[in-house]
């Protein structure tokens, strides 16, 4: 792994890597330290641009964007008692409170620290399991990946944060959406209607700059009406003291540990992992009662948990092709648009891709901490600036990037289309995230089902009969039905649905 490892930085610390490197974790943080943006918007923003980059390179900025934007919730959670990013929820809990109490500066260190500390740890984690997950994975089949595929379906749906029926219902819609195009077998049109807008299907560009940058613009329009008041409270003592350290220590590793667990598993990240480290600490704290009331344990817990999750999240996604997230399914679209499917082989035939984007991570978080601690102060500033300069450039930057791609003024109204729908779609709790995993994930799960069924001449017994198949396709069934149960009882019971 040595020789990997030096190439790997090698590749990362070449110059205009270093740059898109340094550009990712800044604009990961700034979205970060926004309330009302996420690294979803802002990757789904970005992806344009990258049409114009290497492969590396691109995939190097989206991913400091990512868990950048991780480093930067934690700031607005702390002076605001608003999470710039939804992984941050849980650091308003006892961030805010410590603000109050005129600890704000060993907040804001713990959390940049805790980061570090927690990032690096999920990068060495990353170093040695996707390799050996990538070979387990070369004797995946046909039937294998569609198995994986059901399972994954069945985990995102199980760890939906909302209703688990509308997740069914919005990822079953996703999965549909997919199947819009030129069939891939039998060069039939499905749902076409004679245009050549969608003959190669519904992009992937417009549908998340829609769901995620336009819906997100007319959310935060209806919801904003004044100004973000910032905690006025004087930021010192950045770096924690001994007796900080003493209490942060062990909540930074158990979360690193949990963050990274959790983040490997499609349908986990960064937001499960916070809230599961928050729990763990005030199970194990012998003052459990000091929780939400500015226990530094409750900062350094969540904030290592998901920054190690967003690591963690890249093995399914490298060694797999399976997205963990909705994030990861944006960076895998990015990926294929350059040419490149991510999966088993990609470590051995892009193997310049893979470690350097594994070193650029360390490299980046390196940059984090360093801008992330002198910054604090612009940040602040920054935070009263009106979300009524903001939108316009959100709106214009999205009708660019997408006219860009193709020179086609159908994409815009794709766009506009899907933006209407995302805003409709918060309006009724309906989360975005399964329809574009599933938007994702829905052309290589069919695609896998039809050459299965071709393999065994028709026969669905192929998926049973194969032991990875039949394990991961009960795995998804038994998890697929467990958050049903509820709602079969009620319809016996004859409660109204």
């Amino acid at each position: 792994m040595l020789p990997d490892i030096i190439m790997g930085f090698s590749v990362a610390l070449t110059g205009p890597n270093l740059f898109y490197c340094f550009l990712g974790v800044l604009i990961g943080t700034l979205i970060g330290v926004l309330p009302g943006l996420g690294p979803s918007a802002t990757i789904s923003l970005l992806l344009p641009s990258t049409y114009y980059l290497n492969p590396t390179s691109a995939i190097i900025m989206l991913s400091g964007v990512y868990y950048g934007a991780m480093y930067g919730g934690s700031t607005t959670s702390i002076l605001v008692n608003i999470p710039g990013e939804a992984a941050s929820v849980v650091t308003c809990l006892d961030g805010y409170q410590m603000a109050r109490q005129g600890r704000a500066g060993p907040a804001l260190g713990t959390a940049a620290f805790g980061s570090f500390i927690a990032g690096t740890l999920s990068i060495f984690g990353l170093m040695l399991a996707a390799p050996a997950l990538a070979q387990f994975a070369l004797s995946f089949g046909p039937p294998e990946y569609f198995s994986l595929i059901f399972l994954a379906f069945s985990i995102l749906v199980y760890l939906a944060a909302g209703s688990t029926l509308k997740a069914i219902l919005i990822a079953a819609v996703g999965v549909f959406v997919g199947t819009i195009g030129t069939d891939f077998i039998t060069g039939d049109p499905r749902f076409m209607y004679d245009s050549l807008t969608l003959s190669d299907g519904i992009g992937l560009v417009p549908v998340v700059m829609g769901l995620f940058g336009i819906a997100e613009v007319l959310h935060n329009l209806e919801r904003s009406a004044g100004k973000v008041e910032v905690l006025r409270t004087k930021i010192q003592g950045l770096f924690p003291s001994l007796k900080d350290w003493r209490a942060s220590l062990l909540p930074i590793l158990r979360g690193s540990i949990i963050g990274f667990f959790l983040g490997t598993l499609p349908g986990g990240g960064a937001i499960i992992a916070s809230f599961t480290s928050y729990a763990v600490e005030k199970k194990v704290s012998k003052h459990p009662e000091r929780f939400g009331k500015g226990a530094i344990e409750g900062v350094a817990g969540p904030e290592a948990a998901n920054n190690a999750g967003s690591g963690g999240n890249f093995i399914p996604l490298m060694t797999l092709g399976l997205p963990a997230n909705v994030v990861m399914a944006l960076l895998l679209g990015a990926l294929m648009i350059h040419g490149i499917r991510p999966g088993p082989m990609l470590i051995q035939e892009q193997p310049q891709l893979f470690w350097g984007l594994v070193t650029s991570m360390y490299v980046g978080n390196v940059m984090l901490l360093v801008l992330n601690l002198p910054l604090i102060p612009l940040w602040v500033r920054i935070l009263s600036i009106p979300y009524r300069f903001l939108f316009p450039l959100i709106l214009l930057f999205c009708v660019i990037g997408v006219y860009s791609l193709s020179s086609n003024k159908w994409e815009i109204v794709v766009m506009v289309i899907f933006g209407i729908i995302g805003y409709f779609m918060r309006k009724f709790k309906y989360e975005p995230a399964p329809f574009v995993f599933a938007l994702v994930l829905g052309p290589t799960m069919e695609n896998s089902l039809r050459q299965s069924l071709l393999m065994s001449e028709g026969s669905p017994g192929i998926f049973f009969t194969q032991p990875i198949s039949c394990i991961l396709l009960i795995a998804g069934l038994i998890l697929f039905t467990i958050p049903l149960l509820p709602w079969f009882k009620r319809k016996q019971l004859g409660d109204e649905f």
